[in-house]
């Protein structure tokens, strides 16, 4: 039989593993909004959304269609998990587009900033015709207060809306402020 000295030092044990692991999370996400490099991006319109899932925008942006034929070095095995690297540059307009990308990492360069894909399987059909590649970041989604979804996604869809992101050093990003016209609507918190 446990004692009620040793259940209680395996509480705090299993309390202090679970604080651990959602500090470590949260800091992560933390990190990357408090030093990563930001970038401006445009969004570009979306069906509409299952009404079902949530109080949540859906977004894409221009730098989610990457033409194959700008692709650089080796394309990964048809049907492998792969992750690609994008290179961002500013464009005229402010907004950051794709100036490369590869399958390779691609070195650090000034003025730029290098995005690294989710996970996706590459199919050799994408590849023929000069097709494109649809390539997620991981901010393709950005959860509202209830109910402020629908102008949000309208303005979306007629090109109004913009998405602040940092970027880390090892490519990951996080969205900083969804923005309506230039304004901020909503800014992401530290913590």
């Amino acid at each position: 039989m446990i004692g009620t000295k040793a259940f209680a030092a395996a509480a705090l044990l299993v309390s202090l593993g679970q604080t651990a692991i959602l500090g470590y999370m949260i800091e992560g996400r933390a990190s990357i909004l408090r030093s990563g490099t930001e970038v401006l991006l445009k969004t570009a319109p979306v069906d509409p959304r299952d009404l079902l899932r949530g109080d949540y925008v859906i977004l894409t942006y221009d730098i989610s269609t990457i033409p194959t034929t700008s692709i650089a070095g080796a394309r990964p095995e048809a049907g492998s998990p792969a992750q690609i690297n994008v290179r961002l540059k500013p464009g005229p307009d402010g907004y950051w587009i794709v100036s490369e990308a590869s399958f390779d990492r691609l070195s650090v360069e000034a003025g730029s900033v290098v995005l690294v894909s989710q996970p996706m399987a590459i199919n050799d059909w994408e590849w023929s015709n000069a097709g494109n590649l649809t390539v997620a970041y991981g901010i393709e989604n950005f959860y509202v207060p209830e109910g402020e979804g629908k102008p949000i996604e309208d303005g979306r869809n007629q090109g109004r809306v913009s998405v602040a992101a940092r970027v880390s050093d090892d490519g990951q990003a996080q969205i900083r402020a969804l923005m309506l016209d230039g304004e901020a609507l909503y800014e992401e918190p530290l913590y």
